[in-house]
């Protein structure tokens, strides 16, 4: 309920009624003494106690249930969450050399939520992470964030004085791309156009076609770029943030050890960006 925010979503994900999860909500309540939710039924949010009470309980069954699943499957299948863009346009079209390298092992993804840090079961996820996160144990970078402002070389033709003029598509799972830009870049964003779209690799596509500018990763649109595809007529700034790995605290493997240095391998061979003027 924490996680969805609305019992009769956390009933769906558990396939029981939401009933069953509001009494269950309750009983633990008068156990605890505490109230853990406040709000109308459909929009929940937690007190404090519940905010204080959460990410305990959620390492804890995330460490039983990959523990669980390490066991199952004799250390040689790997449950990955990973957030789907970087899934979609970096990761996946990669990953058939693990495979190539490590036949053995079976890999399975998972579609990690934009604000997610772990996944119940997963191993280990992967996401960009800001820098300050690379010093935690679970935390390995493996390939550094450089931001910046792409579209189809017709737009950039049209927009060559001005590119960020441009018609703006926006990422819903991240909203302060373009501030984080501008900001790295000093560029004052005039007014314009926004077009939404609900993950970074739907802007990216757009953008291909035409509809807009959109603010961008590196290892996201490296191959576009050099194919010509997209361009890029402001270069690239190194954010405060990294591609990495979290793996699942308390958890282990041979086979997660290989994936992890992999990645490692993968994010080394990626081409340095063309970088802002």
């Amino acid at each position: 309920m924490a996680r969805t925010g609305r019992a009769t979503l956390a009933a769906e994900e558990l396939n029981v009624t939401h009933s069953a999860v509001s009494r269950q909500v309750k009983a633990l309540e008068d156990q605890l003494g505490v109230r853990l939710f406040s709000g109308p039924k459909h929009r929940l949010e937690l007190t404090e106690a519940g905010r204080r009470l959460l990410p305990a309980l959620t390492g804890a069954f995330d460490q039983i249930a990959a523990a669980v699943g390490q066991v199952r499957a004799g250390g040689e299948d790997l449950l990955i969450a990973v957030n789907a863009s970087v899934s979609v346009k970096w990761l996946i079209p990669r990953l058939a050399r693990f495979t190539a390298a490590y036949p053995s092992v079976n890999v399975e993804l998972a579609e990690l939520p934009s604000h997610a840090n772990s996944y119940r079961g997963a191993h280990a996820v992967v996401r960009i992470v800001p820098s300050s996160r690379l010093s935690e144990p679970e935390a390995t970078g493996f390939m550094a964030n450089h931001l910046g402002l792409v579209m189809s070389p017709g737009l950039a033709q049209r927009y060559a004085a001005s590119p960020q003029a441009a018609p703006r598509l926006m990422a819903q799972t991240h909203p302060q791309g373009w501030a984080i830009w501008a900001a790295l870049t000093g560029v004052e964003l005039p007014p314009g156009p926004e077009q939404p779209f609900a993950h970074l690799h739907f802007a990216l596509d757009a953008a291909i076609a035409g509809l807009g500018a959109a603010v961008m990763p590196w290892p996201l649109v490296a191959d576009y770029v050099r194919n010509s595809r997209l361009v890029a007529p402001m270069g690239f700034r190194k954010a405060e943030s990294a591609f990495a790995i979290l793996t699942t605290p308390g958890v282990s493997s041979r086979a997660l050890d290989r994936f992890r240095d992999w990645l490692v391998a993968e994010g080394a061979q990626t081409a340095p960006p063309p970088l802002t003027p």
